[in-house]
């Protein structure tokens, strides 16, 4: 049991979260062009229809849980496969934002959550369970992934992506030459500062920073060198739930302002993020 001063320290983070992510729900698309572009976007796509087609049921009878929906980045996905989706989020602004997106389509709920566990959901409830860019949000991600695995079926999917891989942290040579080629130029560089010293909210996050080192404006928590997504941490956890990962994949995010054909030239010699999918035994299938 935790203690309460650490536990009221996760509630606080959960509770930061929430406020920022309501305040940005309506920008969020425009500030991650990492994620809303097309080569990202068909990549999720791909490793999606992988994780469904491991799934041995038709889509239109599978039900989707989206942990941590966002603007409905796996939901949109999900639903264009014929899955019908819970959205959840701990922020009320995305889930009306969802509602009016797909609320008519009839094929997604939505579901406010706490961001500590899943308690409310019954064991065995979903087919597939994924999220997308959450687990350095959560305050106990370990926990969460542990939660995501109960209440996934059995012969069901969990779905875990675009978090830091651990080479991203090994910053090998390759991945620096790479960043080398994909900086901006000079007059770029340029054009950015000026911008970046004309805002308000560079100050008000500088001085934000220098109190605390570690903020980040989006709430960000586990993404330091010291603490960040321990992907074998997250492996042992969902082994230990009677999982048998099926994908565990590395890969170079994809940014609007890199150049196409240098994206490409690194795409298979480095990578900053990962992905993991895996499927949960059934009965006496064990390692069968």
């Amino acid at each position: 049991m935790l203690n309460p001063k650490k536990q009221n320290d996760q509630f606080d983070k959960i509770e930061f979260n929430r406020t920022i992510h309501d305040k940005i729900f309506d920008e969020y698309e425009s500030r991650h062009n990492e994620i809303f572009n097309p080569i990202e976007q068909a990549r999720i796509r791909r490793m999606i229809e992988q994780a469904v087609n491991t799934i041995e049921k038709k889509p239109n009878t599978c039900r989707a849980l989206d942990y941590g929906c966002g603007s409905g980045n796996l939901t949109r996905h999900l639903i264009a496969i014929g899955m019908n989706v819970v959205a959840a989020d701990v922020s009320p602004k995305f889930l009306k934002d969802i509602h009016q997106k797909y609320g008519a389509s009839a094929k997604v709920e939505t579901l406010q959550i706490n961001g500590y566990d899943l308690a409310d959901i019954p064991d065995n409830s979903f087919d597939l369970v994924g999220t997308y860019s959450v687990l350095h949000h959560v305050p106990d991600y370990v926990r969460i992934v542990e939660e995501m695995c109960r209440v996934c079926k059995e012969g069901g999917v969990v779905y875990i992506d675009h978090e830091h891989s651990n080479s991203f942290f090994e910053n090998t040579g390759v991945y620096r030459e790479f960043c080398k080629a994909v900086a901006p130029g000079l007059a770029t560089k340029l054009k950015e500062k000026v911008k970046l010293l004309l805002s308000p909210s560079f100050y008000v996050r500088f001085v934000k920073k220098r109190v605390n080192p570690r903020y980040s404006s989006e709430g960000d928590i586990h993404v330091w060198p010291d603490d960040h997504i321990d992907w074998d941490r997250i492996e042992s956890a969902i082994s230990s739930k009677g999982f048998e990962i099926i994908v565990r994949q590395e890969y170079l995010l994809y940014k609007k302002s890199y150049s196409t054909s240098v994206y490409e030239q690194y795409a298979d010699k480095c990578a900053d993020m990962a992905v993991l999918i895996a499927k949960k035994f059934q009965g006496d299938n064990r390692g069968k």
